[in-house]
């Protein structure tokens, strides 16, 4: 009823397609309820509640909800969808006691349905005329951590991750279709990052549960693992794998937030930094994989976690083995108390965070994000450096900078014939940015724009306009607080505009 009577709300009754997702839901949980009833009236019982207030869980969704409000206050979109959350909520809580009194005479009260909810919610968001479908991600969540379980140390628990596993299985779906712009989840990968100094946040809001249940060596090896590739990829082509950064803050998000839930991972210490690296390597296998598919990357640190959680038998056997027993962590250890074990990984997770942060291997100023590192590296001829930098500049132009348009112009046309990018193999893409750059003002645009329709004269560069600067020095933040003139030099000149330095 409660879900039901969210229909009221302005956005909800004013879409018709979320509307019916809405009722349609609401439909069939008080059908089953009808149906539940009358089956307990026959049998003459009362269904209980048992309220178990586990730390693992609000520990989690105080995290996630951490997460949310702080991205949102830079992404709108987050906000303007908190009833979309709030109705995933009664919902997980519906369908959870349904299912529960389905199957047995008691449900268990909690907090176990937030987290579920919360990590989807930071990861994968259907659109409204979709919505729907959100309501079935947690539902498939819900019933594979009811209805899927094995017999681990002597008790019965679930395999799946509850918010992984539909995530995975979703994420799957929506790549076999094509079908991805139904969904958030690009805009997500990319916003999450707007948030002045993310990193350090997720780092923060991380340390309790590594605390209070030691999966500190899971978050810090995922990590440790990705940036070492990352750091040999550079040191061998010159360039960035991730591009813009040595680890995605939606991949950070994921090895803080997502993947090292303690129920679904391996037990040994040594289980735990082998199940990390395969997590942040694999991540970093799927993203290569997705790209030359040219389907989107940001499933990368979604679709292997199912795997990863059926396969932490095999990974404490592999760790518990005698020619391994040498490198297994928990020997440091032993002689600890749990928490003051927890304490010290945690200690050395903060040294290896504040080295990568010095040496820039996470924060917000990491040189990959900057449009002049891409100019040179194109100019050196790196591989995948060009093509990266054409889609930088067009994404730039078709947010208004005329600069951006001219550049991403000349750059399809010398890709044209270089033949380095198949997506840019016809000179006559370049006619478009040409003239939305003249649209714009920019009279260098123009005069090219005239050339090639001429086929005459020769093609010119030129530099940006102070008007650009506010578009093309924000990187991969969001839009940038500097607005007079000598602020945008200045920042200019730190991003590497050599011509902007000493500007005022």
């Amino acid at each position: 009823m409660a879900l039901a009577a969210l229909t009221l709300l302005a956005p909800v009754h004013q879409n018709p397609k979320l509307l019916a997702g809405f009722l349609g839901t609401s439909a069939v949980l008080c059908a089953w309820n009808v149906v539940l009833l009358l089956f307990w009236f026959r049998r003459g019982k009362i269904p209980a509640v048992e309220v178990v207030l586990r730390k693992q869980h609000y520990l989690q969704a105080c995290a996630q909800g951490s997460v949310l409000l702080y991205w949102g206050w830079y992404w709108p979109q987050v906000y303007a969808s908190a009833h979309l959350i709030i109705a995933q909520l009664l919902f997980a809580y519906a369908f959870d006691m349904l299912l529960a009194w389905s199957r047995r005479d008691t449900y268990t009260l909690g907090f176990a349905q937030f987290p579920v909810v919360f990590s989807i919610n930071l990861f994968l968001w259907f659109k409204p005329d979709w919505f729907y479908l959100q309501f079935v991600m947690v539902a498939l969540g819900l019933a594979a951590k009811d209805l899927i379980r094995w017999n681990k140390n002597g008790r019965r628990l679930h395999i799946f991750n509850p918010s992984s596993f539909p995530l995975a299985v979703f994420s799957l779906a929506l790549l076999a279709t094509g079908q991805s712009s139904l969904t958030w989840g690009q805009n997500i990968a990319t916003t999450q990052f707007y948030p002045p100094q993310m990193y350090l946040m997720l780092f923060l809001i991380g340390l309790p549960a590594q605390f209070f249940f030691g999966v500190t060596s899971m978050t810090m090896s995922a990590v440790a693992a990705t940036y070492a590739f990352g750091l040999v990829y550079h040191a061998a082509t010159g360039i960035y794998f991730f591009y813009d950064s040595y680890i995605p803050i939606a991949v950070f998000l994921g090895m803080h937030l997502l993947f090292n839930d303690p129920s679904t991972s391996p037990r040994t210490e040594l289980g735990r930094v082998i199940y990390g690296a395969l997590y942040g390597l694999s991540t970093v296998a799927l993203y290569e994989l997705l790209g030359r598919a040219g389907m989107p990357t940001f499933y990368d640190k979604l679709l292997q976690v199912p795997l990863l959680n059926l396969s932490i038998k095999g990974i404490d056997r592999v760790a518990g083995s005698h020619w391994l027993r040498a490198l297994d962590p928990a020997i440091l250890g032993r002689t600890l108390a749990p928490f003051r074990r927890n304490l010290a990984y945690i200690c050395i997770w903060a040294v290896v965070f504040a080295g990568m942060s010095v040496a820039q291997g996470v924060g917000d100023s990491h040189p990959g994000q900057w449009l002049p590192f891409w100019r040179q590296a194109c100019d050196e001829g790196r591989a995948y450096a060009c093509p990266y930098l054409a889609d930088v500049q067009l994404g730039f132009c078709n947010q208004g900078s005329g600069w951006a348009c001219n550049e991403a112009g000349l750059l399809h046309l010398a890709l044209s014939r270089s033949g380095e990018d198949l997506r840019r193999q016809d000179p006559a893409g370049a006619a478009e940015p040409f003239r939305h750059g003249c649209d714009l003002g920019f009279e260098t645009a123009c005069k090219n724009g005239s050339t090639f329709t001429s086929g005459t004269g020769t093609f010119v560069s030129a530099h940006p306009a102070l008007d650009d600067y506010p578009i093309i020095l924000r990187g991969s933040k969001g839009p940038i607080r500097e607005r007079t003139p000598s602020e945008l030099y200045a920042l200019a000149c730190r991003e590497g505009w050599r011509d902007a330095c000493g500007m005022r």
